[in-house]
């Protein structure tokens, strides 16, 4: 397996390129996202994503990373040693496992969600915080949910948060994006779906009774829950009981139940 020779400065140009990845404007300049972790990357590595650089340092490369470099040089990344100095600049975690990968960004078309008589899309309407966006996007795969639209502007599905707290689920879901309201509900309506919605107030507990059939299930921004152009799409409305002192559910909480709801129910 062919290497390059070994990288020990953090200025190599390579090495700069990948820890810019950290921000939003250079993950979409350089059309890649960066991963770590031997669970990731063993699950990314099972899908269609395509690794386009791995960083490798020998000296802590855990055993379980070990065989993952001939699959990812079979993949066809390129493989880069670095000096233990140069993988605690690339590294985000605290426990580095002696391995970084980039991978390629990819997005779903609208047309690609795939919709069937017992499906269930999630669709998150300017979600800013990417833990929340993560836990959302483990839940969904959890669940078996057909894919995620995400609102624009929306945190990034492709941020290290994000990428971590959906524990590889990110690679098995479809994402789409798109800042058009009105023509993303007028799709997944011709496709057949029911648009329902949590709400803390209104609707029916539990949504008992709505998760019948193809169904978009929409959850709102933390602070201001779901936007002005989004409600007039809403088909129905489900609540979750709050029967203590609590204003509101997380949304990540509430999406998990409803999630759950419809797995039952469906």
């Amino acid at each position: 397996m062919p290497e390059q020779p070994l990288i020990t400065s953090r200025h190599n140009p390579r090495i700069m390129a990948a820890r810019q990845l950290g921000e939003r404007k250079q993950r979409q300049q350089q059309g890649r996202f960066l991963v770590e972790g031997v669970k990731l990357l063993e699950m990314a590595l099972r899908t269609p994503a395509q690794p386009r650089e791995a960083f490798v340092c020998h000296q802590q490369l855990a055993p379980a990373a070990a065989p993952l470099l001939e699959r990812l040089h079979a993949a066809g990344a390129q493989i880069h040693a670095v000096s233990p100095a140069v993988m605690q600049a690339l590294a985000m975690r605290e426990a580095a496992e002696g391995l970084v990968v980039t991978f390629e960004l990819w997005e779903a078309g609208l047309d690609e969600l795939p919709v069937a008589d017992r499906s269930l899309l999630l669709v998150l309407d300017r979600l800013q915080d990417p833990g929340n966006l993560g836990t959302l996007l483990r839940t969904a795969d959890a669940v078996g949910a057909a894919g995620v639209a995400l609102i624009e502007p929306c945190a990034d599905p492709f941020d290290p948060k994000v990428v971590r707290g959906s524990m590889g689920s990110l690679f098995h879901l479809p994402l789409a994006r798109t800042g058009d309201v009105a023509s993303l509900f007028a799709h997944l309506r011709a496709r057949g779906l029911r648009i329902v919605a949590a709400d803390a107030h209104q609707g029916v507990d539990w949504g008992q009774g709505l998760w019948q059939g193809p169904v978009a299930l929409v959850l709102g921004n933390e602070a201001r829950g779901l936007s002005p152009d989004v409600t007039p799409h809403i088909d129905a409305w489900a609540r979750l009981p709050i029967v203590g002192q609590a204003e509101s559910l997380n949304v990540a909480v509430a999406g998990g139940v409803l999630m759950y709801a419809w797995l039952r129910d469906a």
